[in-house]
C-alpha cells in the first residue's frame, strides 16, 4: 500500500466560533486498493482496534457489490477479517458502529437484481469478534435506504429515504438494531432528502446534517428535542454530499463532507449549527470520484477514512489531523492525552 506524508498548516474557523486556529494533514495513507473499485467507507474504533469498512466492485455501480472489513492495530498495517456478499443484491454503503451490547453493528443497503418487486433494501450484521458475522437482519421498510445507524441512551437512530419514486426521508428507531419502528413516517420531501448523519448532544439535542439532490440542493440542518417527533430545518450555504460529523470535546462540529462547487474533492468542514453554515479547513487529498468519510476522534486527533480516484484508481485512504481542541470546561487537550472518544 502507498503512503502519503502530507505536513500542512492551515487556518480554521472554529465551528460555532470566530477565532481562527491551526489544523494540521498529520499523513495520509492509502489503505486498501484491492478491487478495481474501492469506496464508500466508514471507520470505528473497537477493542483498541481500527475497523474499516467499504464496498468492493467491478464499478461504481456493479451487480457485484460486497461489503469488505479491514481491521487494524495501528493505522497503518490492514488485514482482510470479512467480506460479505449476496447472491441477489448489489451491497452498498456499509456502515459500522458498536452497539451498546459491544457487538460490532454492520448496516448497509442491497440494490436488488431485477427482476425483483424491490429496489432496495437495507439490512444489518452482527459480530461478537469481527470475523464471524450474523446472517442479515432486514431493517426498515423496502425501498427506505436507511442510511446510517447511531445510537444514543441505548436506542438506535436512523433516517431512510426512498428510493422507489417517492423523495422523502423517514425517521426509525431500534431497541436492538435488528428492529427498527418507524418515528415520523415522512419526516422531510422536498429537493430529494437523502444521506445523513445525526449528532446528539449532552442535553439529548439531536442535530441531522442532511444532502440533497434536487436545486438548487443546498444541505440541511436539522434539530430536535426528545422524543424527536417535531424537528425544525435550516438550509444550508452549501450542496453537500456523502454527509458525516461528529462532536469534539469542546463542543464544535466538525463535518467531512463532498463539496460541489466545480472541483470535486472531499472536505473537512466546520459546523456553527446556530448559524447553519460549513466552513471549509482543510481539502483532503482527493478528487474526481471521492468522498464517503469515517469520522473518528481517538487520542487528541482525528481520523478520517474516505475514498478518492485522485491517483491511479479508485482507493481506500485514511488521514489524521491534528486540530487544537480545548477540553469543556477550557483546559487543553495535548496529543496523546485525552481519553478515547466512542467510535461513533
Amino acid at each position: 500500500m502507498k503512503r502519503l506524508l502530507l505536513p500542512l498548516w492551515l487556518l480554521l474557523l472554529a465551528p460555532g466560533g470566530s477565532h481562527a486556529a491551526e489544523a494540521e494533514l498529520v499523513s495520509v495513507r492509502r489503505i486498501w486498493d484491492a478491487a478495481p473499485h474501492n469506496a464508500f467507507t466508514d471507520l470505528a474504533r473497537w477493542r483498541d482496534r481500527w475497523w474499516c469498512v467499504f464496498r468492493e466492485g467491478a464499478r461504481h455501480v456493479s451487480p457485484d457489490g460486497a461489503l469488505r472489513v479491514i481491521v487494524s492495530s495501528d493505522g497503518s498495517n490492514w488485514v482482510s477479517t470479512a467480506r460479505i456478499t449476496s447472491p441477489n443484491a448489489d451491497l452498498r454503503d456499509g456502515k459500522i458502529c458498536v452497539t451498546p451490547a459491544g457487538e460490532l453493528m454492520l448496516s448497509g443497503a442491497g440494490a436488488l437484481h431485477p427482476p425483483s418487486a424491490v429496489k432496495h433494501q437495507s439490512y444489518a450484521w452482527f459480530s461478537p469478534d469481527g470475523n464471524h458475522w450474523s446472517e442479515p437482519a432486514v431493517i426498515g421498510d423496502p425501498n427506505q435506504w436507511l442510511w446510517r445507524t447511531t445510537w444514543h441512551r441505548g436506542v438506535a437512530w436512523s433516517l431512510g429515504y426512498n428510493t422507489a419514486g417517492g423523495e422523502f426521508t423517514r425517521l426509525y428507531r431500534s431497541g436492538d438494531g435488528r428492529h427498527f419502528e418507524t418515528v415520523i413516517p415522512r419526516l422531510n420531501d422536498e429537493q430529494y432528502p437523502n444521506e445523513h448523519s445525526l449528532v446528539f448532544l449532552p442535553d439529548n439535542t439531536a442535530l441531522c446534517l442532511l444532502r440533497r439532490d434536487g436545486n438548487p440542493g443546498l444541505g440541511l440542518l436539522g434539530r430536535a428535542q426528545p422524543p424527536y417527533t417535531n424537528w425544525n430545518w435550516r438550509e444550508l450555504d452549501r450542496k453537500i454530499g456523502g454527509p458525516h460529523f461528529l462532536r469534539l470535546p469542546d463542543g464544535k462540529l466538525v463535518a467531512a463532507v463532498r463539496l460541489y462547487d466545480g472541483r470535486a474533492r472531499t472536505s473537512l468542514c466546520g459546523l456553527d449549527a446556530d448559524r447553519a453554515t460549513l466552513t471549509e479547513f482543510l481539502t483532503l487529498p482527493s478528487g474526481g470520484d471521492t468522498s464517503y468519510a469515517g469520522l473518528v476522534w481517538h487520542d487528541g486527533m482525528l481520523w478520517v477514512s474516505y475514498y478518492s480516484s485522485h491517483e491511479d484508481k479508485t482507493a481506500i485512504y485514511l488521514a489524521k489531523v491534528r486540530l487544537p481542541v480545548a477540553a469543556e470546561g477550557g483546559a487543553s487537550i495535548r496529543r496523546n492525552d485525552s481519553p478515547s472518544a466512542p467510535a461513533q
